[in-house]
């Protein structure tokens, strides 16, 4: 655990909440095992939306659907959303959701290796968002950095892993650790890369806030 239970409850009895179809998404996802973005992960987006106001968003990992949806919901009128996916059941779940949301014409769901693609995609995009497998974000950094322009940014989320990062080697469980050592390089290259300037925050399962230099 990143934070206090106490204090990210307290934190999160705060939210106001979402609108009604992303409320009752959040609750299906939940109930059938799918991983969403936490609350606290939720509230952040909605704020950062509201202040880069990004015309076209990049996601990789889109799951059900539910932060696409989140983000064309809170961000600009005319927002364009590319998303990522490589799980075949969850993609008709995705694009059903954004049938039912009206949010079609706003988001193109892109089938297949995340890698493959971000090399295939032009850019800038004004906004990436990270939420697939967490060993592959140290692969796939260059290509995010090639399809921002300066002043965009990179959100990763759950580069913390419940605070195992910060355990010895030793003590992570011998299938963690390819995705311990790889986080730990992505955290550094994302800290020390020239041109970018990053944050570490420990928000939900732990989330770094990039943006590319001028």
């Amino acid at each position: 655990m990143i934070v206090d239970e106490r204090m990210r409850t307290y934190i999160n009895s705060l939210d106001t909440g979402n609108t009604p179809f992303l409320e009752e998404l959040e609750q299906r996802a939940l109930a059938c095992g799918v991983p969403i973005i936490r609350r606290e992960m939720q509230s952040f987006m909605r704020t950062l939306l509201a202040i880069q106001r990004p015309k076209r968003i990049l996601e990789v990992g889109t799951a059900v659907g539910f932060s696409t949806l989140l983000m064309c919901e809170y961000g600009e009128q005319d927002v364009q959303i590319t998303t990522i996916e490589n799980y075949k059941k969850r993609i008709p779940l995705a694009k059903e959701n954004f049938r039912k949301a009206g949010r079609e014409q706003q988001i193109t769901l892109m089938e297949g290796d995340a890698g493959q693609i971000l090399k295939e995609l032009e850019g800038p995009y004004d906004l990436i968002f990270m939420d697939a497998a967490k060993g592959q974000y140290i692969h796939w950094l260059s290509d995010v950095l090639r399809l921002m322009r300066p002043g965009s940014i990179l959100l990763s989320d759950n580069v913390l892993q419940e605070g195992d990062l910060i355990e010895s080697h030793y003590l992570v469980e011998r299938r963690n650790r390819t995705i311990y050592k790889r986080m730990r390089e992505y955290l550094y290259e994302l800290t020390h890369h020239p041109d970018l300037t990053t944050s570490i925050l420990p928000l939900g399962d732990g989330v770094t806030l990039s943006i590319k230099k001028h």
